[in-house]
């Protein structure tokens, strides 16, 4: 039996990438694009869905439309991301990916023929339930069907698509004005979901870890990945905190730098920096991994975070280039994380519960990120500052630092064969 089993889940040593890989990455990498695209498309174009659905409105009721609007996605897209890792378990990587991405563009779709605040609120969840399996549905197949020597670079390169799909949002918002419109572009997704039906074959490695439990009457149980369960679910999510206060609270603390003027120049130029560098790192994470291990080049990155945010947040007290500079380098190192846990965090796990365990570990997260990040303004007056509150918060950085360094190392295949 022994034999057998291992003949069923032979790793594959091939190193060509095929027609068929090239098509299949380009599939996921665009749905990470309109995933992004879709997160942003509400916040850009909500003054005029506010306008024509609820009328003229003070600010307050504006801001609470769309606390409750962007809240719902958010939780859409966690509790989307824990359910597909499950049903792509279940019934596949290739048709979980369908679903997802053609369900994210449908409900973006209808969400430009909505009559009410309270369509919106349910369209925009569902939507967020599509985006949040595409993402972990994507990283687990590629996990599983590509290349080893070029794995960490291509799934690198695909998590700069979701930020390229923030940017590509306020693009649509431009050269489309209308909003009922802009919404339309839902197409795109679904078009691109339903094709992948008949373009996307199933992983081998599911499909032999399906045929061998099936052979051996057994199931694989997540109590003996506990301990890779709770590493994975604190080293993303310590990233996750740290990376979201920052984004959430730089153009506060930048502004709070300045002597005079409205900021606005410096905080675009900030936001723009962050972007740019968190795209380098992403794009170049693979190489970098390639070159030093995936695991060592994710203690680089958290540490890298950890340093740079020392730096940033405790030496200096006004504007200056120098802060440019900083935000590049902490920005390269977030991406780098974010291309190399796309690496990591699948391959910690066996293929009959990769996809569960993935989605657990990306999402479980985000149930204490939006508290944590709140804590960031109110901690401002008990830390003297939007500063010392930010560097207080590079804590987490250091924090995963210490878990990724007491977890498990990757063989070159992972733990492919299980």
């Amino acid at each position: 039996m022994r034999d057998s089993n291992e003949k069923i889940l032979a790793v594959s040593t091939e190193t060509t990438i095929t027609g068929y890989l090239w098509l299949m990455f380009v599939i996921c990498f665009v749905g990470n694009i309109l995933g992004g695209t879709t997160s942003t498309l509400m916040s850009v174009y909500l003054p005029q869905v506010s306008g024509d659905l609820l009328g003229a409105m003070n600010e307050s009721r504006l801001n609470s439309v769309s606390a409750t609007i962007s809240a719902l996605y958010f939780a859409g897209w966690t509790i989307g991301g824990l359910t597909w890792g499950i049903i792509g378990d279940y019934i596949g990587r290739s048709r979980s990916l369908a679903l997802a991405v053609g369900m994210f563009g449908l409900f973006t779709f209808l969400t430009g023929f909505a009559t009410s605040w309270e369509q919106i609120v349910v369209f925009r969840f569902l939507c967020g339930f599509g985006v949040g399996g595409t993402l972990v549905i994507n990283t687990t197949l590629l996990s599983e069907v590509w290349p080893v020597s070029t794995r960490a670079i291509f799934i690198g390169i695909l998590s700069i698509g979701f930020p390229v799909g923030i940017i590509s949002s306020g693009i649509v918002n431009y050269v489309v004005p209308n909003w009922r419109h802009g919404f339309l572009t839902g197409i795109l997704p679904f078009l691109v979901g339903t094709s992948s039906f008949w373009l996307l074959k199933e992983s081998e490695k599911w499909k032999n870890s399906r045929m061998l439990l099936e052979k051996t009457e057994s199931r694989v149980s997540f109590r003996n990945h506990r301990k890779d369960l709770v590493n994975g679910s604190i080293v993303f999510g310590s990233m996750l905190i740290g990376l979201w206060a920052v984004f959430s609270w730089v153009p506060t603390w930048v502004q709070s730098l300045l002597m005079s003027g409205d900021g606005q120049h410096e905080r675009g130029l900030s936001m723009m920096t962050l972007g740019l560098g968190g795209l380098a790192g992403g794009f170049s994470s693979g190489w970098i991994a390639n070159g030093l291990g995936t695991r060592k080049a994710m203690l680089l990155s958290f540490m890298g975070c950890f340093i740079m945010s020392v730096l940033l947040f405790k030496g200096n007290t006004e504007f200056s280039i120098t802060i440019l500079v900083e935000l590049a380098m902490l920005a390269f190192m977030f991406g780098i994380s974010q291309g190399l846990l796309s690496v990591y965090i699948p391959l910690l796990f066996p293929v009959a519960i990769r996809a569960s365990a993935t989605g657990f570990c990306f999402n479980i997260g985000r149930f204490v990120t939006s508290a944590a990040i709140f804590f960031v303004g109110a901690l401002v007056l008990t830390f003297g500052g939007y500063g010392n509150s930010l560097f207080a918060f590079s804590s987490v950085f250091l924090f995963g630092f210490i878990i990724l360094l007491l977890s498990k190392n990757l063989t070159r295949e992972g733990n492919g064969t299980h």
